[in-house]
C-alpha cells in the first residue's frame, strides 16, 4: 500500500508539471517524435541483427561485432563531434553570418575527422591487430568495413537540425535508414549470405544512414536560406566571433574520447581477454540493454539547445526547472527500464536472436542497470556544457574511465563478459556522482 502511495504522488507530480510548463510540453512534444523514431529504429535495428546472427551463428557474428565494434571506436575517439560547440555558440549567435562561418567551421572539422579516423583505423589494423583482438584471419574483414570511416560526417548536419527544431527529420531520417538495413539483412538472410557479404550488406547500410543525415541538414539549410553563404563563408577569426570555441571544443571531445574508450572498446576487451563467442553474446547484450540511450541521447537533442539559450539570456529559473523536469522523469523510466529487462529479457532472446544466445540474458539486465544510471546523467552533463562547466564534465569522464578499464582489465578474465558489464556500473556511478556534485555548485 506505501508503494502504491509513492507511485500515485509520484505520477501526481508529473500531471502537475506537464499541466503548468508550456516548454515542457514543447520538448516532450520533440522528444516523441524522436522516441517513436528511436522505437521504430531499435525495433528494426533487432530485426537487421537477428537476421545477421541467425544467418551466421555466434563465432561469425562475433567477428562482425568485433568490425561494429573497432570502426565505431575510432570514429568516436576521432570524430570532433562538433554538434556541442555549434549548438552552445549558434545559440549565442546574432546574426546568420557569423552562424554560417560556424557551420562551416563545423563541417571541415567533420570532414578532417573522418578522413583521419579511416587512415588511423588501418593503420592500427595492420600496426597492432593481435593486441586489439583482431587476428590475421579476421585483419582483411576489419580493414574492408573501415572504409565506412570516411562517409561519417555527422556533428555539422545533427547541430543544423537540432539548433532549427528540425526533431522529426532527424527521427524519420533514421527509421528511412533503418528500413534500408533491414532490408539488406533480410535479403542476405534469403539467400544464405556469407560473413564477408555479410560485411559488405552492413557497409551499405551505414553508408547509406550518414549520407541520408547530411543530405537532410543540406536541404534544411537550403529552406533556411544559408546554403549558398555557408559554403562562402569565411572560417578565418572564427574565434573571434565565438570566444572560447576551442577550448569548449576540445574539452567537451576529450570527454566524448574517456567516455567512448569504455563504451566501444568494451567488446574488443571481452573479444581479446575471453574470445569471439563471448565478445558475440557480449554485444548482443549491449545491443539490447543499452539500446534505451539513444533516449538520453533525443532527451539531450531537444534540451540541450534550450539549456543553451536559456542560460546565455540569463533565464536561470528556467534553466534550472528544465533540468530538475527532466531528471524526474528519466529517474522514473530508468526504474520502469531495469524491472521491465528483468522480467522480459529471457524470451525475447529466444524469439529474436535464437537460444544459442540466451546465456546473455544476465548480461542485458546488467547492462541495463549501467544505462539507466548513465542515462539519468546525460541531464545534468547537458546542464554543465550549456553552463560552460565543460572542465567538470572532461574531469569526471576521466576519472569514471579510469575506474572503468582498470575494473574491466581485472574482472574479464575471472568472470567473461559479466566483469565489463559490471566496469560499466562502476563508470555510471562515479560518473554521475563527480557531475551531481558540480552542478549543486551553483
Amino acid at each position: 500500500m506505501a508503494i502504491r502511495e509513492k507511485l500515485a504522488k509520484y505520477f501526481n507530480r508529473l500531471h502537475k508539471i506537464f499541466a503548468e510548463e508550456k516548454g515542457l510540453k514543447g520538448r516532450l512534444g520533440n522528444i516523441r517524435h524522436l522516441l517513436t523514431g528511436n522505437a521504430l529504429t531499435s525495433l528494426l535495428g533487432l530485426v537487421g541483427f537477428a537476421l545477421t546472427a541467425r544467418a551466421l551463428g555466434p563465432s561469425e557474428y562475433g567477428v562482425l561485432a568485433l568490425c561494429f565494434t573497432y570502426t565505431s571506436a575510432i570514429e568516436r575517439l576521432v570524430n570532433f563531434q562538433s554538434w556541442q560547440p555549434l549548438i552552445k555558440f549558434g545559440a549565442q549567435s546574432k546574426s546568420t553570418e557569423t552562424l554560417a562561418s560556424l557551420f562551416k567551421f563545423g563541417l571541415l572539422l567533420d570532414v578532417c575527422a573522418a578522413a583521419t579516423g579511416c587512415v588511423i583505423a588501418v593503420a592500427l589494423v595492420w600496426a597492432f591487430g593481435p593486441l586489439l583482438g583482431i587476428s590475421p584471419e579476421m585483419s582483411g574483414l576489419v580493414t574492408l568495413f573501415c572504409a565506412i570511416l570516411p562517409f561519417q560526417i555527422s556533428g555539422m548536419p545533427i547541430a543544423v537540425l537540432r539548433l532549427f527544431g528540425k526533431f522529426r527529420s532527424i527521427a524519420y531520417g533514421q527509421v528511412a535508414s533503418s528500413i534500408v538495413r533491414a532490408g539488406l539483412c533480410a535479403i542476405g538472410f534469403a539467400f544464405g549470405g556469407t560473413l564477408q557479404e555479410f560485411v559488405l550488406i552492413w557497409m551499405a547500410a551505414h553508408i547509406f544512414g550518414s549520407l541520408n543525415i547530411v543530405f537532410l541538414s543540406l536541404a534544411e539549410l537550403r529552406r533556411q536560406g544559408m546554403l549558398a553563404s555557408m559554403l562562402k563563408a569565411p572560417v578565418r577569426g572564427i574565434t573571434a566571433h565565438f570566444p572560447g570555441l576551442w577550448k569548449f571544443a576540445i574539452s567537451t571531445n576529450l570527454s566524448l574520447t574517456l567516455r567512448s574508450s569504455a563504451n566501444q572498446l568494451d567488446t574488443l576487451l571481452v573479444g581479446y581477454l575471453a574470445d569471439p563467442t563471448a565478445a558475440g553474446l557480449y554485444h548482443i547484450a549491449k545491443r539490447i540493454g543499452r539500446m534505451t540511450l539513444q533516449i538520453g541521447d533525443h532527451v539531450q537533442a531537444v534540451l540541450y539547445p534550450d539549456l543553451a539559450r536559456a542560460w546565455a539570456s540569463g533565464a536561470i529559473e528556467a534553466f534550472h526547472r528544465a533540468v530538475t523536469q527532466m531528471r524526474v522523469l528519466l529517474l522514473g523510466f530508468g526504474i520502469l527500464l531495469v524491472g521491465g529487462v528483468y522480467l522480459a529479457i529471457d524470451p525475447v532472446l529466444r524469439a529474436a536472436v535464437g537460444p544459442e544466445f540466451e546465456a546473455a540474458g544476465p548480461l542485458v539486465v546488467a547492462q541495463s542497470i549501467a544505462a539507466a544510471m548513465t542515462l539519468y546523467g546525460t541531464v545534468t552533463r547537458s546542464a554543465l556544457l550549456a553552463m560552460g562547466r565543460e572542465d567538470r564534465v572532461l574531469s569526471s569522464a576521466l576519472v569514471a574511465t579510469i575506474a572503468f578499464h582498470g575494473t574491466a582489465l581485472a574482472l574479464i578474465p575471472r568472470v567473461g563478459p559479466m566483469g565489463a558489464n559490471l566496469a560499466h556500473i562502476l563508470m555510471a556511478a562515479i560518473w554521475l556522482w563527480m557531475m551531481a556534485v558540480a552542478y549543486r555548485q551553483k
